[in-house]
């Protein structure tokens, strides 16, 4: 079994999208007005309007903007820089600016449009670089 794809259901389909691609440097799918996704190298984030919920059994299956135990994790070369160079647009979104965390990654805490919280990280020690190695 392989992890694919997270979906966040949200009612701001555009907001997301933008923060995601800002935040990424990819450039989203959209395949309908509310549906799309980022691909990355090992998974995908897909974002759903509520309006997908339809397809999964209804709208009381998922509620947008009530997530408090997730946090949706990319790996980027190198956080410091990216914070450094997009700290205008990240200041509205920041939870935490780039710190070492204990298990070795230096990470940075952000909350997208809807509240979810969203970790850049890179690996700063070297236990946590040989864990990412062929990541």
């Amino acid at each position: 079994m392989n992890l694919i794809s997270i979906r966040i259901i949200t009612a701001k389909v555009e907001e997301l999208i933008n923060f995601y691609e800002q935040v990424t440097g990819a450039t989203a799918t959209r395949y309908t007005p509310d549906f799309a996704e980022l691909k990355t190298k090992t998974a995908t984030l897909a974002i759903g309007s509520t309006q997908t919920l339809q397809f999964f059994g209804g709208d009381s299956i998922a509620q947008p903007a009530h997530n408090r135990s997730t946090i949706i994790e990319f790996l980027v070369d190198d956080v410091q820089q990216q914070f450094d160079e997009s700290a205008a647009f990240l200041k509205t979104y920041m939870v935490q600016e780039p710190t070492l965390m204990p298990w070795g990654n230096k990470s940075l805490l952000l909350r997208d449009p809807d509240g979810n919280l969203v970790n850049l990280f890179t690996p700063a020690t070297p236990e946590a670089v040989a864990k990412f190695k062929n990541s």
